[in-house]
């Protein structure tokens, strides 16, 4: 493994994904970098690079410590890989969980279809 992992399979083994399919819709649709720059799910990514993975509201960044194809525990998965994401990043998905503005007073009933409509264009964050 010396020459590398398709970074589709490493993102699903270290279990930033659910699924390998989803990984590599994500970074099809250029949501996950590599040093910066859009990849296709073919592309073999080394030790110590840096992948964004952008997932809405924030932007994580991860450092590659180890290269593995299979998916593992969460606590074998962690050896691989170290979470570098800045504060200010972490500080963004903390101010979106005190700002809760989508949810209803409780009594008020289903909302309607506009309202239903309004809700979920202010609540879609994705381009």
């Amino acid at each position: 493994m010396a020459e590398g992992v398709r970074i589709d399979k490493w993102l699903w083994a270290v279990r930033i994904y659910k699924t390998r399919t989803l990984a590599s819709e994500e970074i099809r649709k250029h949501r996950v970098l590599i040093n910066g720059l859009p990849v296709k799910p073919s592309r073999l990514v080394q030790v110590g690079e840096e992948i964004d993975v952008r997932k809405p509201p924030i932007v994580r960044t991860y450092r590659v410590l180890g290269l593995i194809e299979n998916r593992v525990s969460a606590k074998v998965a962690a050896e691989y890989v170290a979470d570098i994401t800045p504060p200010e990043e972490l500080e963004k998905l903390q101010m979106r969980r005190f700002n809760i503005s989508g949810i209803r007073p409780r009594g008020t009933g289903r909302p309607t279809k506009k309202e239903r409509r309004d809700l979920e264009q202010f609540l879609d964050f994705d381009e």
